[in-house]
């Protein structure tokens, strides 16, 4: 019988844990989890939650009486142990984990390592505790160490009592014998300890044994290979909670010629049969006296090493695939976890697997002799280039490695700038032109402001501010403190700056005098006037500034219905700037226009790279419309221009015709073949058009390409290109397999241009910065991709909701959390819904209670919370959001927004000569016949965008208002926005039309 003995817990030694109590002395037979993090775990801590865990897992403390395990109430220690002279992938440096466990305590220890990273080691014996049982102890550690219930093992079943209520096999057994050469060639006879390996490969692997089981065949040079594979006995009773050796060792035969799908389904066929209940030690083993087994094992397998003959080729022990979140706590976050293997007596080499951080930890053990190692390290080359192919992982265009053109940071360069040339012109627009050596002077007297109030590396400093010379001088002063700034554009609501100030922790905020007022700054928040400051002549010695320092912090709309700040260090700003000076030719006869909002990061293509070449910026104030437009591409004097596709279209349907142009770059969304070639004709011939890619996460772009009307003006989307200089972009799937040349993968990106991470976002940094299994760090972008032919990468959508309109990146849940704030609102969904070649954000409320939602208030609501690029064109009131199988939103089966948005002129509705031709122009622009577009038609609920709108304005200005008219006219444009009814446009117009110049 098994059990409890009163209140202590008790079982039987079973005939498994006999075998491991016979191994020789030179094997240690303990079982060795590694959980590897960032982050600390106090010692003193972790020694109490592992007698918390252990008290619940009592198998962590049996000592063994004769015949039987009796839990001794003591807990597991703890030791810390140095571990910076550990070497992970051979494990040397550490002769502890080659040390058997006193026979007197515990079957179990823990060892904190100190140095980096964080690891703690779970050590058991073998012959208490098998794999499983182990995790289901470290498990319970973590969950202690996070201040939760530990789940428990208290089981008292052994395998002979798993295997006596289990399902009859129907298979039948392979016969085990000695008849299998090592895959590592022969072993010393004398055992003189392990040694061990470890390959970490990208991806988590289905099947992974049967690939595994089938490689090896082929790298020994068999036809049939024959392998033993530990089955855990707990999927025949998946309710006990055990922590004790409830194995077998299944005997599965692989071919050399088979695929790995036929191997898998031999595996799971001998599964299906039950044949791992016929595969355990045999029973008869328990009633042996160990004194008279040992000597026998001994013997065995002295024979089998001196003839290098196995019961397998080698043994294949697949730990599972493991949630690290489980294994983490709110000081420790787990990045890996692996076990070390423990050969034993006729054993063949052991190889252990583990799934865990989307990457699979191979590590291999046997005993020691010499080559074995050697022999060891080039299976797992193999191994690892058959989970994780060479030709998938190599591509040239991720050799980049490039050194800086400059040197320094932006602020280094900015004054040696300075220096070469003060009375240059940096900067034009309404106050004037502004010199470099001005520039300097406003700058230096808003960094001295700032050091007084002890800003300094890595402090954050709000900047609200729109496109002058104030914020210019604002951005280089915040610098050259050594501070970083945080844009704040001026335009969106004050909720929403407030709440970004807030979550950034910005105690100090320059700004514009028009804006200092606002409650977009916090009261807790000081409020500094940037024109006085700037203004003042003051000047301090200049701040060191380190390139892990922080340069700048911008916000991107949030997945989890929150924004996040990204925060770029002055590396990768420095990067940037020298790869793209170099690459798009600017010099000092380089002009670029300013007229993206400071908040969005395609603006800093504009703001460092003239500055630091010796060109200039030509600031543009107004908010964009085809009068700006016009104004910028034809008065200027810029020579280049960088842009969303988006407004490279507008350009196109506006008939504009720029002139002086060399260097055109898209940037922030999908550029179409077609919008290139008419921007190319637009432009002329001299200049090039290039496509940006590049999130914000990996400092404005991070690759290019150049457009070629020939090649690529028919293409569905021009192409992203290839890295820029110190980037690498890798192509993975969703289980993080590097994928086939020609699949779509999702682009993750490395190298120097990545962010730091997310302020104040750890859980956000775990999901998103990612490290791969040669220790590269990279961002998981969510955008997909595939390689050409040519052997560059063509973007190929994205693999969740988020969108991107004008170049701005939303997620649709940001969104409809706004919408869930408003009283009238229970449930909200926010999508982008196809219409034509774009995509227009809807979105889709049900009423709160029965009652009913008032949809332009709803919106006011939404303009007040949120940016104007953030406010759906059209919101829909439905009962219900459906819903799939699975539990997501089905989109298919909501409603059409713009399905009957037109309506229809009713009877007594007659048009003036000015309405008729502005219906006229909407039907042009939007596909509409325009006898059915009725006087309170709104254009965004027909599909108009803000570009469309923006042509459609620019054709009724043209046509009907007139060249003289059309300034007043559009002076009206905010009003517009808020209410884009076809009356209220043709009501406009009559009005213009009326004003006297």
């Amino acid at each position: 019988m098994t059990g409890w003995d009163g209140d202590v817990y008790t079982r039987p030694v079973a005939p498994m844990d006999t075998w491991f109590l016979l191994y020789p002395d030179a094997v240690a037979g303990i079982i060795q989890v590694f959980v590897e993090g960032t982050g600390t775990i106090d010692p003193d801590r972790l020694a109490e939650a592992v007698e918390a865990a252990s008290e619940a897992c009592p198998g962590t403390r049996l000592v063994r009486e004769g015949r039987t395990w009796v839990d001794s109430g003591v807990a597991p220690p703890l030791r810390v142990v140095d571990g910076s002279r550990l070497d992970r992938t051979a494990f040397t440096g550490m002769p502890v984990l080659h040390d058997r466990m006193p026979e007197t305590g515990p079957p179990c220890e823990v060892l904190l390592l100190t140095g980096s990273p964080t690891t703690v080691v779970f050590r058991a014996d073998h012959a208490a505790l098998d794999g499983k049982g182990v995790l289901v102890w470290v498990e319970d550690v973590f969950r202690v160490l996070r201040g939760e219930r530990p789940r428990g093992a208290s089981s008292e079943l052994t395998e002979a009592d798993v295997i006596a209520g289990a399902p009859p096999p129907s298979g039948t057994a392979l016969v085990s014998d000695l008849e299998w050469p090592s895959a590592l060639g022969a072993a010393p006879p004398h055992r003189t300890g392990l040694f061990w390996r470890r390959r970490t490969v990208d991806g988590a692997h289905p099947a992974l044994v049967a690939k595994i089981a089938s490689a090896l065949t082929r790298y020994v040079g068999r036809p049939v290979g024959r392998f033993m594979v530990p089955v855990d006995l707990r999927r025949h009773a998946p309710d006990i909670r055990s922590t004790g050796n409830l194995i077998t060792n299944l005997l599965y035969e692989a071919s050399a010629e088979d695929d790995w799908h036929t191997a898998h389904e031999r595996l799971l066929t001998l599964l299906a049969g039950n044949v791992d209940l016929l595969s355990g030690v045999d029973p008869s083993l328990s009633r042996v006296p160990l004194e008279t087994a040992r000597p026998r094992i001994a013997a065995l397998d002295g024979f089998s090493a001196r003839s290098n003959r196995y019961p397998a080729l080698a043994m294949l022990s697949h730990l599972g695939r493991i949630d690290l979140a489980e294994l983490s706590t709110d000081t420790f976050h787990a990045t890996t976890l692996y076990p070390l293997p423990s050969s034993g007596p006729i054993g063949p080499p052991e190889l252990n697997f583990v799934e865990c951080g989307g990457r699979t930890e191979i590590t291999i053990g046997w005993h020691d002799s010499p080559g074995t190692a050697r022999r060891a390290e080039e299976l797992l080359d193999v191994l690892a280039d058959v989970l994780s192919p060479g030709r998938n992982r190599t591509w040239a265009g991720n050799d980049t490695d490039r050194p800086l053109a400059r040197e320094g940071t932006v602020v280094e360069q900015f004054r040696a700038q300075v220096a070469r040339t003060p009375d240059s012109v940096v900067l034009t627009g309404p106050e004037g032109e502004i010199s470099y050596a001005e520039l300097d002077r406003r700058s230096d007297a808003v960094a001295a402001e700032l050091v007084d109030r002890g800003l300094g590396p890595d402090a954050l400093v709000g900047l609200l501010a729109g496109r002058t010379v104030a914020a210019m001088a604002g951005i280089w002063g915040i610098l050259k403190a050594g501070a970083a700034y945080l844009p704040l554009d001026p335009g969106q609501p004050d909720a929403r700056l407030a709440d970004l100030v807030t979550d950034a922790g910005v105690t100090t905020c320059l700004a514009e005098r028009e804006h200092a007022g606002r409650t977009a700054i916090p009261g807790e928040c000081a409020a500094v006037v940037l024109e006085d400051v700037a203004a003042s002549g003051r000047r301090v010695p200049a701040a060191p500034v380190a390139p892990d320092d922080l340069a700048y912090v911008i916000y991107t709309s949030g997945s989890t219905g929150r924004p996040k700040g990204v925060e770029i260090q002055h590396r990768a700003l420095s990067t940037f700037v020298s790869w793209a000076t170099r690459i798009y030719e600017v010099g000092p006869d380089t002009r670029f226009p300013l007229f993206s909002s400071l908040a969005f990061d395609l603006s800093n293509t504009a703001i460092f790279l003239p500055v630091l070449a010796g060109g200039s910026v030509a600031l543009v104030p107004d908010e964009l419309d085809h009068l700006v437009l016009r104004d910028v591409l034809e008065n200027l004097g810029a020579t280049a221009l960088k842009l969303t596709p988006t407004h490279l279209d507008l350009i196109g349907r506006l008939g504009l015709r720029p002139t002086g142009f060399r260097t055109v770059i898209a940037g922030g969304e999908l550029l179409r073949g077609p919008v290139a070639r008419r921007a190319q004709e637009t432009f002329g011939e001299g200049c090039r058009i290039f496509n940006e890619y590049g999130p914000t996460e990996t400092t404005v772009g991070c690759m290019t390409w150049t457009f070629d009307p020939d090649r690529d003006g028919g293409a569905v989307s021009v192409p992203i290109g290839v890295p820029t200089d110190n980037t690498r972009i890798h192509l993975l799937d969703a289980d993080r397999r590097f994928v086939e040349p020609g699949e779509v993968g999702e682009m993750y990106l490395s190298g120097a241009q990545l962010a730091r991470g997310y302020r104040g976002r750890p859980d956000l940094d775990r999901e998103r910065f990612v490290t791969l299994a040669d220790g590269t760090r990279a961002y998981r972008s969510g955008d997909l991709a595939r390689m050409l032919p040519s052997g560059v990468l063509e973007s190929a959508g994205r693999d969740d909701e988020q969108l991107k309109i004008n170049g701005y990146r939303i997620e649709p849940a940001e969104v409809a959390r706004a919408l869930e704030e408003h009283p009238s609102v229970t449930r909200a969904f926010a999508v982008g819904r196809a219409r034509g070649e774009d995509r227009t954000l809807c979105a889709y409320v049900v009423p709160g209670g029965g009652g009913e939602v008032d949809v332009d208030a709803l919106t006011e609501h939404v303009r007040a919370l949120l940016p104007r690029y953030m406010v759906p064109s059209v919101i829909s009131v439905v009962r219900e959001i459906p819903r799939t199988g699975n539990g997501k939103v089905d989109v298919s089966r909501l409603p059409d927004p713009f399905t009957g948005a037109a309506g229809e002129p009713s009877d007594g509705e007659r048009r003036d000569e000015v309405e008729e031709a502005v219906a006229t122009i909407w039907s042009t622009t939007l596909a509409v016949p325009a006898d059915r577009i009725a006087g309170d038609a709104d254009f965004h609920r027909l599909g108009g965008d803000s570009a469309a709108l923006l042509a459609m304005l620019a054709t009724v200005s043209r046509e009907v208002v007139g060249k003289d008219q059309e300034q007043e006219f559009m002076s009206h444009l905010p009003t517009i926005v808020r209410r884009p009814t076809l009356s209220w446009v043709s009501e406009l117009v009559r009005r213009s039309r009326h004003t006297p110049v």
